[in-house]
């Protein structure tokens, strides 16, 4: 193995394994807030959807009006 693979091995998801400065940790807490928010609100968002869905398209997927609507009130954080 050379000294470019031990490199690359080192890096993590594109990033280099260098240690961060106060700024660069903070940027990446900041991104992974603002990801897990994201996330958050996508399932919300096709929660809400699932409850609009008339009986034929809920068909269509293989889900009951009941378990539609059980699905539509979880709460967000779930």
């Amino acid at each position: 193995m050379n000294t470019i693979d031990t490199f690359r091995g080192a890096e993590l998801h594109g990033r280099p394994a260098v240690s961060r400065g106060f700024a660069g940790r903070f940027v990446f807490v900041l991104g992974s807030i603002a990801r897990q928010i994201d996330r958050t609100l996508q399932r919300r968002r096709g929660r809400l959807a699932l409850m609009e869905m008339t009986d034929e398209q809920l068909k269509d997927i293989g889900i009951s009006r009941c378990d539609a609507h059980r699905e539509g009130i979880r709460p967000f954080w779930e």
